[in-house]
C-alpha cells in the first residue's frame, strides 16, 4: 500500500515540476529560434569542405580564391550556396539553415580570407539594442578616442558643444549620412538610428577624455 504522505509530497511537487519542464521547453525553443552566428554555422557544416579545399571548395584563408568570389557580393555567392552547386548541394546539405545564416556563414569565411564584410542582421529576430558605450568601444573610438581626422575626441566637450548647438537630432543625422571623413553610420552599416544617438550622447557626456595613444 501506497503511503499516504508520500502521495501528498508528489501531488504538492507535481505544480514545480510541471512548471521546470515548461521553462526548460521554452528556453529551448527560444534557443531553436536564435539564428546562428557566421562562426556558428561554419563551424558546424561549411568546415567539412571549406577547412580543407575538399572537392574543389575555396579553403578558408585562401585569400586569392576568396577575393576573386567576393568580387561577385554577397547576393550571388548565397544564391549559390542557397540553390546548391557543383558538389555542394542546397544550403550546405543542411536544409534548417535560414537564408541569413548562410549568408552569415559566407560573410564570416570572406572575412577569415582577408575581407571585411559587415555580418548580415537577422531579418526575424529583433537584435538587441547595444548601449552608447558598447557603440563607442566597438566603432567609433577608432577615431574618437585620439581625434582623427578631426574627429571631436570622446569626452572633449568644448568640441562637442559647438556641433551640438544646432540640436542633438543635427548630429544624429550627420552621423546616419556620413560627414568628413566619416562614413555613413560611421561604417558600421547595421548600426540603427537610437544607436548612434546613444553612442553620440555618450561622447559628449564622458567625465574625462581618455589619454592619446602613444
Amino acid at each position: 500500500m501506497r503511503c499516504p504522505l508520500a502521495a501528498a509530497r508528489t501531488y504538492t511537487a507535481l505544480p514545480l515540476i510541471l512548471a521546470m519542464a515548461a521553462c526548460i521547453a521554452s528556453q529551448q525553443a527560444a534557443a531553436q529560434n536564435t539564428e546562428r552566428s557566421g562562426k556558428e554555422v561554419v563551424d558546424s557544416v561549411c568546415v567539412a569542405c571549406h577547412g580543407t579545399g575538399a572537392h574543389g571548395a575555396p579553403k578558408i584563408g585562401n585569400k586569392k580564391a576568396w577575393a576573386k568570389l567576393a568580387s561577385r557580393g554577397l547576393t550571388g555567392l548565397s544564391k549559390n550556396a542557397l540553390n546548391g552547386i557543383r558538389q555542394m548541394p542546397p544550403h550546405g546539405g543542411n536544409p534548417t539553415l535560414t537564408d541569413t545564416e548562410i549568408e552569415r556563414a559566407i560573410t564570416y569565411m570572406v572575412n577569415q580570407s582577408g575581407g571585411h564584410w559587415n555580418e548580415p542582421v537577422s531579418r526575424t529576430v529583433k537584435a538587441p539594442e547595444r548601449s552608447g558605450e558598447q557603440i563607442v568601444q566597438m566603432q567609433c573610438s577608432k577615431c574618437h578616442r585620439d581625434g582623427v581626422g578631426g574627429a571631436p575626441r570622446i569626452g572633449d566637450r568644448s568640441a562637442w558643444i559647438p556641433r551640438l548647438k544646432q540640436g542633438l537630432d543635427v548630429v544624429v543625422r550627420s552621423a546616419i549620412n556620413g560627414h568628413g571623413g566619416m562614413p555613413a553610420r560611421g561604417g558600421m552599416a547595421n548600426l540603427t538610428d537610437a544607436e548612434l544617438r546613444s553612442a553620440i550622447i555618450y561622447m559628449f557626456n564622458r567625465d574625462t577624455v581618455p589619454p592619446k595613444a602613444p
